[in-house]
């Protein structure tokens, strides 16, 4: 948290770029459970990009500490979707599909942009909205509950294994906390994870952008 004090522009970079990655991230799977019959995002008032129909109040908190934070969740109704496993499978990678894309977005405007004057501020804040972008799309693709990658997977899995698969939800959080988390000084998952977001990134950021 200090360091953010320290460099103001630095969180409000971080800042904005988390609202816009959230809200990218969760109105995307509202438009595809919509798209796919469900419209309980829709009535919630969720189909928006307004960053303030996302937040959570803890989520963002975590941001001035962390930092990660994360957003209230996109609900559907799985009665609605004609083939609820498939169908939970297509909401939940459009998440971080579209963090992908949104990060391709603003990598190629970092290209076509020259780093000068008031522009060298638009290439700091696009550098941080392809960093935090990428990071919140792989993270995401965890096949860990709540994670979008435990739907993905369970929606490739045959019937009888998805049914045993869903089960393993309840240890979600448990899971969350001792493979992600860094309680005991390293996260296993995220040692595994970091050398893609780092080849992404790598291939999305200028060397001389790379933060």
């Amino acid at each position: 948290m200090l360091r953010y004090f320290n460099n103001p522009l630095e969180f409000i970079g971080i800042f904005v770029a988390f609202l816009i990655a959230i809200t990218v991230h969760e109105v995307s799977h509202g438009i595809v459970a919509d798209r796919l019959g469900d419209p309980t995002a829709r009535v919630m008032g969720r189909l928006t990009f307004n960053p303030l129909a996302h937040l959570d109040l803890v989520g963002t908190l975590m941001i001035l500490f962390a930092p990660f934070g994360w957003a209230k969740p996109v609900p559907f109704d799985p009665f609605n979707l004609k083939n609820p496993k498939r169908d939970a499978a297509l909401i939940s990678i459009a998440g971080p599909a579209a963090n992908l894309v949104t990060a391709g977005i603003a990598a190629l405007v970092i290209r076509l942009i020259p780093s000068i004057g008031i522009l060298s501020l638009l290439t700091f804040l696009l550098s941080y909205i392809i960093v935090l972008n990428v990071n919140l799309s792989i993270f995401n693709l965890i096949p860990i509950f709540p994670l979008d990658g435990f739907h993905i997977v369970e929606g490739l899995l045959p019937e009888d294994a998805a049914r045993q698969w869903h089960q393993l939800q309840s240890l979600g959080f448990i899971m969350i906390f001792v493979l992600v988390f860094p309680l005991f000084g390293s996260s296993p998952v995220l040692s595994l994870i970091q050398p893609m977001i780092n080849l992404i990134l790598n291939l999305l950021l200028p060397h001389t952008l790379i933060i």
